[in-house]
Formats: C-alpha cells, sequence, structure tokens
C-alpha cells in the first residue's frame, strides 16, 4: 500500500494529555525572554482556536502571561483542508500589528492558518507545538517536527477510541 492510499490513522502521531503538557512547557521555556518587552517579555498570547488553546494556557502560566484572547480560524472539514477563515478575531486594541504577542496553535500542517493570522499581525511572534515541513516557514518557534504525512491524534479528540463531539463535526 502506497503512503498517499493509507487513512489519517495508519500513520498517527498520538499524543497524550501529560506528553501536550510537557511539549507546551518546553515551548514556553524556548519562548522565555525572547519577546520585545522589558526583560523579553511579551504583551499578550493569542491561542488560535480551537488547537492552540490548551497549549496557550500553558504557556501564559509559565511565562506569567495574563492577558489572553483568541482567533477562530476555521480550515478543516471532516478531515478534509478547505480555504482558511477567520471566524472570531481577538481584540482589536490589544493586538495592533502584533508587536509583543504571542500567536500560539497546537500544529502547523499546511501552513493556511498561519499564513492567514501573519497577514492581520506581521509583527507577532508564531510558536506551535508541534510542526509539518509545508507550513514550517509559517512559524518563528516549535517543539517537534513530524512528517508531513504524519496525522497527529490530539488528547481531546480522543477517548478510548474516538468519539465525535457532542455537538457533532462541522
Amino acid at each position: 500500500m502506497a503512503a498517499a492510499d493509507r487513512l489519517p490513522h495508519e500513520k498517527g502521531f498520538h499524543i497524550s494529555w501529560d506528553q501536550i503538557h510537557r511539549d507546551s512547557r518546553a515551548l514556553a521555556w524556548r519562548l522565555d525572554g525572547k519577546g520585545p518587552g522589558e526583560g523579553g517579555t511579551w504583551t499578550a498570547i493569542v491561542g488560535i482556536t480551537r488547537g492552540g488553546l490548551v497549549p496557550a494556557a500553558i504557556v501564559s502560566r509559565e511565562l506569567n502571561i495574563r492577558v489572553v484572547d483568541t482567533i477562530s480560524v476555521k480550515s478543516y472539514s471532516h478531515q478534509s483542508r478547505g480555504e482558511a477563515v477567520v471566524t472570531k478575531a481577538p481584540q482589536a486594541d490589544l493586538l495592533g500589528d502584533g508587536t509583543g504577542i504571542l500567536i500560539i496553535d497546537d500544529l502547523v500542517d499546511s501552513g493556511k492558518t498561519l499564513e492567514l493570522v501573519r497577514k492581520l499581525y506581521p509583527k507577532a511572534h508564531f510558536a506551535t507545538v508541534y510542526a509539518k515541513p509545508a507550513g514550517r516557514a509559517q512559524v518563528d518557534t516549535y517543539i517537534t517536527e513530524v512528517s508531513q504525512d504524519t496525522w497527529i491524534f490530539f488528547p481531546w479528540d480522543m477517548a478510548l477510541q474516538y468519539v465525535d463531539p457532542y455537538r457533532g463535526r462541522d
């Protein structure tokens, strides 16, 4: 069977809650002292929903950043990629051009989500926990690279077996 014929779960990278916590803390350590503020501080964090919420919370705790907002970008429907669109923007007066802002997501895959957000906030610092080669150029800081054909299973998507969210998939 050729790699292109595999289903997503046939080359999967399963992430546990412990692993995402450790990797998100590692991301915080890598970002510590690298901001443009006094002592290398950051002004705020913006988590890209939904996947960036958990890493954003962990990074904000580790770096003692109290200002946290979200941007919602939708680019997947079931397991197929579509055009990335912003469905909820962060507080406009908070972000400006992005200077001093950390934009956090769980994964950069194709790079389309981060490309869209980077156009909106060109001076923000983009950080993800995991990165695939096609999107790596869109991220400034990441922890672990995985191959493009690997499907990452995050703990918030999993139970003993996959279960649809209560309100169904969109």
